[in-house]
């Protein structure tokens, strides 16, 4: 099985595109990868000497593998963030390091759908929570 690209399924576009590539997606799950670049500029300044990719990043990351997951085909991407649950991270990630990002589905409420989320590197977790996602009633295109 051939990895697919993030962006059929996502309205992201660099360079807010934080899923490298999609390894698996069956109903309600989705494993997706992602490495942060050393030369990302976000590094120079976090942290100087000591760099870690930002939480919010990971958060990101994570949100993004859960809308793939979200999505029942490629034309249904769009899902928007509705709120973040008991977000850890007990590890740093440093840029370089390969992670892995999955997301299952625990839940549906009306237009709500909530995923348990986790990113590990080589089985050591360094995010973990829940993420809330919002079907939008109607989907909009921003023309570029």
């Amino acid at each position: 099985m051939t990895p697919e690209d993030p962006r059929g399924f996502l309205p992201h576009r660099e360079p807010f595109v934080f899923v490298d590539e999609i390894l698996s997606r069956e109903e309600g799950k989705c494993h997706c990868v992602k490495t942060f670049p050393p030369e990302d500029p976000i590094f120079r300044g976090h942290f100087p000497g000591n760099p870690i990719v930002p939480g919010v990043l990971l958060t990101e990351a994570l949100a993004q593998t859960a809308g793939i997951a979200a999505a029942e085909n490629a034309q249904e991407g769009g899902f928007l963030l509705s709120a973040i649950r008991n977000m850890k991270f007990p590890s740093a990630a440093r840029p370089g390091e390969r992670m892995d990002l999955l997301a299952a589905r625990t839940g549906e409420l009306e237009r709500l759908v909530i995923f348990d989320v986790q990113a590990t590197i080589a089985g050591r977790i360094i995010a973990k929570g829940s993420i809330i996602l919002n079907r939008p009633l109607l989907a909009t295109k921003v023309s570029a």
